[in-house]
């Protein structure tokens, strides 16, 4: 009876929760902290309150990429009020004083305000579409979410009516594993329309607790899993009182917000222990709360800080404002400092923001200034680069042009003349020097291979002219004391020696030395008489000047040379005739006509052994 009794009391309170839950009132078994005691209509499910950003000392670059920044962050709905907050900074800050200023200077100028239209900058342009870009993307984003909601609606409805059936239903053995699927399905859902939130959790804590409460022979069962939920509630509890020892607040703030959306899902606890549990936990996320408060508070004292160091590194970045150099090396490194300044600069965090502009606009300033100046080095440096880009290109013409020619000395000089004037000149685009110099280097080095290979082939062939000159010198230096020992076997040979091309320059003097020592040794045993012999030896000499490689020019001016000498003897011959008329009969006339008429035997002889040299000459 008692336990009767008991079951009768238990269908009344189910009834009762059954009520409750058709008139949309929340039966959730216990509280949730703070704005927890419902389940979120998934506007802003996250409870993490993200510490103020002060946009008021940002300048226009900056607004631009905290805009952008948004955009990439993806979570368009969370922060429409931070996007909200840069744009009015963006046009209040910025934009329209900008405006309101533009207008002023046509109006001063002359001009009626209703003529002016103001051209945005392609700062402004791209900060409002990109602006206009983050509104069109959270309405998309509410509009995912609303038909999320609605599909949620539908799956939720669904849970409900597997558990309807399930509490309906007759108890099984696996009731309790059901259940908690069920469960666990229900919590991973997310969030569904405002208006359906509160009847629906009404409905699911309503038919849960039907289910722990109508079947009594659960009843040490479910005491149990109370008992479990009571255990991995306290956990939570230790876990949030920990939190008020984290250094960083941003940190215990994001663990607090997992912690209630945690403690939420758990599921009940006994009744006893529920307000319980519940104050503990809220003990703890105060406590957070506080550190939070008291955060902001000493944030007056902080920003103070925060602007004596950004005066500091202001002072510090003064001397980068003039800074002068002509080598890119001193220029990167005095950008690395410069940027580990501005490391330090981001690092600090705000200050006052009465100070903020000032300070910003004195670090900025300093800051744009130092690398306007690097940009006007390096357009000066573009032009030297884009100038000798070109000579380069020129050279390279001449050196391409030349490359393939066989005039080995000519070309020779001429490209070390170009090499010269390409180490001379300056720097050239860093995109380009490499193909520059590789297109120059090749055209000498084709020009300079085919020269070591033309001399390869050049000396084997000087060298083969020195074996059959060396043969030569032998057969000549065998002839005396034979029979073969005549001047036409004698000019036959030097006629052959002559006749082969050059020798390699080392042995030029040491072959010449053994084919005059072999040529000599002939002629001291030769019996010829007087004119024969200077006559041999003028074919000699000939032979030996045939061997010179400007033998042509040579052999002119010996011929010049001669002739020369036969028109002065014929001079002096007609001289010597007229001056033998004037000389009267006497025996001193007599003796000077006599020595005149020797001369003239003497000089008309010498005229013959010339004209024959003339003779001997015209055959080379």
């Amino acid at each position: 009876m008692e336990n009767d009794k008991e079951i009768s009391e238990e269908n009344k309170v189910t009834q009762a929760a059954e009520v409750q839950a058709q008139e949309g009132i929340n039966q959730e078994p216990e509280k949730a902290p703070e704005s927890h005691e419902e389940e979120s209509s998934g506007e802003d499910d996250s409870h993490e309150e993200d510490l103020h950003v002060d946009y008021g000392n940002f300048n226009k670059k900056q607004l631009l990429g905290a805009i952008k920044e948004l955009l990439e962050k993806g979570d368009f709905v969370k922060n429409d009020h931070q996007a909200n907050d840069i744009k009015t900074h963006y046009e209040e800050d910025h934009f329209n004083k900008e405006k309101e200023a533009a207008l002023k200077g046509f109006v001063k100028e002359g001009g009626s305000p209703d003529d002016f239209f103001y051209r945005q900058s392609d700062d402004d342009k791209l900060f409002f579409a990109s602006y206009g870009e983050f509104k069109n993307r959270r309405s998309q984003q509410l509009k995912q979410l609303e038909e999320n909601k609605e599909k949620n609606l539908f799956a939720k409805n669904n849970i409900l009516e597997r558990l309807r059936e399930l509490v309906d239903g007759e108890e099984t053995t696996h009731s309790i594993s059901t259940i908690k699927d069920i469960q666990k399905e229900w919590k991973e859902i997310g969030p569904v329309p405002g208006s359906q939130n509160k009847s629906l959790w009404a409905s699911y804590n309503a038919l849960m607790d039907r289910f722990y409460d109508n079947r009594s022979i659960y009843f040490e069962l479910k005491e149990l899993d109370r008992k479990k939920n009571l255990e991995s509630k306290l956990e939570l509890c230790a876990k949030a009182e920990a939190l008020s020892e984290e250094a960083d607040l941003r940190t215990a703030i994001r663990s607090l917000n997992e912690l209630h959306e945690e403690f939420k899902h758990i599921g009940p606890v006994p009744r006893e222990d529920q307000e319980v549990i519940w104050q503990r936990f809220k003990s703890a996320s105060d406590a957070v709360y506080a550190k939070r408060k008291a955060y902001y508070e000493s944030q007056k004292e902080v920003f103070k800080e925060n602007q004596d160091k950004k005066e500091a590194l202001i002072t510090k970045l003064d001397e980068f404002t003039d800074f002068k150099a002509n080598r890119i090396k001193e220029w990167n490194a005095k950008t690395k400092e410069i940027l580990e300044i501005q490391k330090g600069w981001e690092a600090i965090g705000p200050v006052p923001r009465e100070s903020g502009r000032d300070i910003n606009r004195a670090f900025w300033g300093h800051f744009k200034q130092f690398f306007h100046n690097k940009n006007q080095f390096f357009k000066e440096l573009d032009e030297i680069r884009r100038v000798n880009k070109e000579k380069a290109e020129e050279l390279i013409l001449a050196a391409e042009s030349i490359k393939e020619s066989t005039d080995w000395q000519a070309t020779s000089n001429a490209l070390i003349k170009l090499q010269q004037e390409w180490k001379k000149l300056g720097p050239t685009p860093e995109k380009v020097r490499d193909e520059l110099y590789r297109r120059f280097k090749g055209a000498c080095d084709t020009f300079f291979d085919n020269r070591r290979q033309a001399n390869k082939e050049i000396n084997k062939e000087f060298e083969d002219n020195l074996a059959k000159k060396e043969a030569i010198c032998e057969e000549i230096k065998a002839l005396p004391g034979t029979e073969h020992l005549t001047m036409e076997n004698l000019e036959s040979l030097i006629e052959e020696f002559n006749s082969i091309g050059f020798v390699p320059r080392k042995n030029i003097k040491d072959i010449a030395a053994k084919f005059n020592e072999a040529v000599e040794s002939c002629v001291s045993v030769m019996d010829t008489d007087g004119d024969n012999r200077e006559e041999f030896l003028f074919r000699l000499n000939l032979n030996k000047l045939q061997a010179d490689p400007n033998s042509d020019r040579v052999l002119s001016k010996k011929e010049h040379g001669i002739r020369k000498q036969i028109s002065d003897l014929e001079n002096n011959i007609a001289l010597w005739n007229n001056n033998l008329a004037f000389f009267a009969s006497s025996r001193t006339a007599d003796k000077l006509k006599d020595q005149f008429d020797e001369k003239i035997s003497k000089a008309e002889a010498e005229i013959e052994k010339l004209k024959k040299k003339l003779s001997i000459l015209r055959e080379f």
